[in-house]
């Protein structure tokens, strides 16, 4: 046997023996571990996984392998929990140890640790706590914030009658009313509509977002070593990322400039007071950087996922021609024609109410959460999860579950609503996910949907050059973000 033959024999056998060690590794650690699929080298599960629906894939899975169970992403293993008892136990009885973030290099490449919803430890206690309270000092949750809403709902509805009945993809007034209500609180003002600025920062906002849930972003999430030096779209995303960052920068430095210690005018202003409280402690994360990574979270996905949310709420409208007609009966008796809707009159509009929860559950537009990661070592039904391991909650499976929803798969707003057609609380409704990483901007997205839909429907009908029958409202992609199918819509005055 020559010296190549022999060193082509070693190799193969080499390699034949680490893919047995890597099998024998992952799927022989006694009964501790959850179950799961066997794991290639290298590849992990991924190749089993449906990428252009990794919600459904993994429900599915969850259907051989039960509520808990492991999964390869590349050579990491990631725990999965499927459906609503297994989250609930994981994100409400066990908040604390179910608390930390797993990373998602896609957009850690950004934030760097700091922020709201990457960050760990001391950083994310004191920036989320403060974050939230300067959230409230402006008026989230409260009358004040409502009427900032309401204020920007008349800005949206004269675009719209600017369209004069036309059809049009509305997804860019959706995105403007809903990121000019943030902007009011972060940056202190709102922008026109018409403004190009505006719409670069919202196109660099959509375009990262999508490409963070395309294939190119997950391979770039799974083998970030590799794919960091390989030329793809995948490098879109630090740049467009980054021409925000130069936006909030820029106003960071023009409030600087002009801050009254006494009067701040917006979120930026009372992060520049805390930065300069906190000079000289040793122990304070408040700095210019987490300041922008701060805002840029808030910025982006604030604009992000409610106006995906709206968008997506008239497509399904489009589809149910019926309930939009009850929307229209209750809008007319309960708020009429004149007086802008307010939360005072959700209260008496329990079919709103359900409708608008039913577009929440049904859109489903987080469907994977972003990754937890456990904080301990911890027992969890009977299997053990090693600290810093990626947990996956399927919040899909929590939207979709049967044991909660009659009828999951079908958009039906009688899952809101009781016998006597009062609106009914369903504690599986996690659109926001919940316990500790739960979204801070909850209330404030809620108010949005409630004051800008009422507005909306109060003044217009919506038609479509489509039959309802041929209208499509499963997603476009379903992946980081459910996002729907393209479509266009005619406002009618009313």
């Amino acid at each position: 046997m020559d010296a190549a033959v022999a060193q082509t024999l070693f190799l193969a056998v080499s390699l034949f023996t680490l893919l047995i060690l890597f099998i024998w590794k992952s799927t022989n650690q006694g009964d501790k571990l959850p179950p799961g699929p066997t794991p290639l080298p290298f590849l992990g599960n991924l190749l089993q996984i449906d990428t252009s629906g990794t919600a459904k894939g993994l429900m599915k899975m969850s259907e051989k392998y039960g509520p808990v169970f492991s999964l390869y992403i590349g050579s990491e293993m990631a725990v999965v929990l499927s459906g609503y008892e297994a989250v609930k136990e994981a994100l409400i009885d066990q908040a604390e140890v179910f608390g930390g973030r797993g990373n998602m290099e896609s957009f850690n490449q950004t934030v760097q640790g700091f922020g709201i919803a990457f960050s760990h430890g001391d950083i994310w206690k004191q920036t989320r706590q403060f974050s939230i309270m300067t959230l409230k000092d402006f008026g989230v949750g409260k009358r004040g914030i409502e009427e900032r809403i309401q204020e920007e709902a008349q800005f949206l509805l004269e675009e719209i009658r600017k369209t004069k009945e036309l059809p049009f993809d509305p997804t860019t007034f959706f995105s403007q009313a809903v990121s000019n209500v943030i902007c009011s609180i972060v940056f202190g003002n709102r922008f026109d509509y018409d403004d190009k600025e505006f719409h670069h920062l919202l196109k660099m906002i959509n375009e990262s977002f999508c490409l963070i849930g395309s294939r190119w972003g997950q391979l770039f999430d799974t083998f970030t070593n590799i794919m960091k030096h390989l030329p793809g779209p995948h490098n879109r995303i630090r740049r467009c990322f980054a021409i925000v960052e130069e936006y909030i920068a820029k106003k960071a430095k023009q409030n600087q400039e002009t801050l009254d210690l006494n009067s701040p005018r917006d979120f930026i202003d009372s992060f520049l007071i805390k930065i300069q409280q906190g000079e000289g402690n040793s122990s304070s994360h408040f700095h210019m950087t987490n300041l922008i990574k701060t805002v840029l979270v808030l910025f982006s996905a604030a604009t992000e996922t409610t106006g995906t949310t709206l968008r997506y709420g008239f497509l399904i409208l489009l589809k149910y021609p019926e309930i939009q007609e009850r929307l229209h009966e209750e809008i007319d008796h309960v708020v009429g024609r004149q007086h802008s809707p307010c939360l005072e009159d959700r209260k008496k509009m329990p079919y709103t109410n359900a409708v608008i929860h039913e577009i929440q559950r049904f859109s489903d537009i987080s469907p994977l959460s972003l990754p937890h990661q456990v904080t301990r070592d911890v027992h969890f039904r009977g299997y053990m999860i090693s600290k810093g391991t990626r947990v996956i909650t399927l919040l899909h499976s929590v939207l979709r579950d049967p044991t909660q929803f009659s009828d999951p798969d079908s958009f039906n707003p009688g899952h809101f609503l009781d016998e006597n057609g009062g609106f009914k609380k369903n504690d599986a409704f996690m659109p926001f996910s919940a316990g500790k990483r739960m979204c801070p901007g909850e209330s404030l997205a809620r108010m949005e949907l409630f004051v800008f839909l009422v507005s909306i429907l109060q003044n217009f009908s919506l038609k479509s050059n489509k039959h309802p029958k041929d209208i499509d409202i499963s997603p476009a992609t379903s992946n980081l973000l459910s996002l729907p199918r393209f479509y266009e819509v005619s406002f009618v005055p009313r």
